[in-house]
């Protein structure tokens, strides 16, 4: 592989929890999935209202907003969370979303089975959005995901997600760089 250039569209899709349209969180999830589009990647972002699904619960089917959700994971080459910290850990929006990939399970692309996921957590102060990205790992982990090397933990106070800028780069890159490899060990 050549730089940071994508061999063949990756479909990159970004997940984020918070409903505050604008939030950092958002912001720098943005900043990463553009990023990823500009290398070519097919690119989506779900946040907010349609990440708003219905609480999980195992006896019922997913709905058709679930579904979709559901679909876009299980069709991803790679997966982007940014969640604020609330309380030291992701908000209920986005892991009540992680809980519906339970519906995965018996598919050929179980939960984020060896896919690359990039973790943004963002927080006014320094300790919620570390212990918020160590929980996404140790999430991300569970679901048989790759979490990348780099992980954002952002202090919005210090300063605003523009800051952060190249390590959401360098993070993306990572996401796409994996799976490029993966397509490649695929094809051997």
């Amino acid at each position: 592989m050549r730089g940071h250039q994508v061999l063949k569209p990756h479909f990159l899709l970004g997940l984020g929890g918070t409903m505050r349209f604008g939030s950092s969180s958002e912001r720098a999830l943005r900043i990463a999935m553009e990023h990823a589009a500009e290398r070519g990647a097919e690119t989506l972002l779900i946040t907010g209202a349609r990440l708003d699904l219905p609480t999980y619960d195992p006896a019922l089917d997913p709905t058709p907003a679930a579904e979709y959700v559901i679909d876009a994971v299980e069709r991803a080459d790679g997966v982007l969370l940014a969640s604020p910290s609330y309380h030291g850990g992701m908000t209920g929006l986005l892991k009540n979303a992680l809980d519906h990939l339970e519906a995965l399970r018996d598919r050929p692309r179980p939960y984020l089975r060896d896919r690359a996921v990039g973790l943004i957590a963002t927080g006014d102060g320094w300790q919620g959005p570390n212990a918020t990205l160590q929980t996404l790992r140790m999430t991300v982990h569970t679901l048989q995901g790759w979490p990348t090397p780099l992980g954002i933990a952002h202090n919005v106070t210090d300063s605003g997600v523009e800051a952060v800028r190249p390590q959401l780069h360098l993070m993306a890159d990572q996401v796409l760089d994996f799976a490029s490899l993966r397509a490649g060990a695929a094809v051997a």
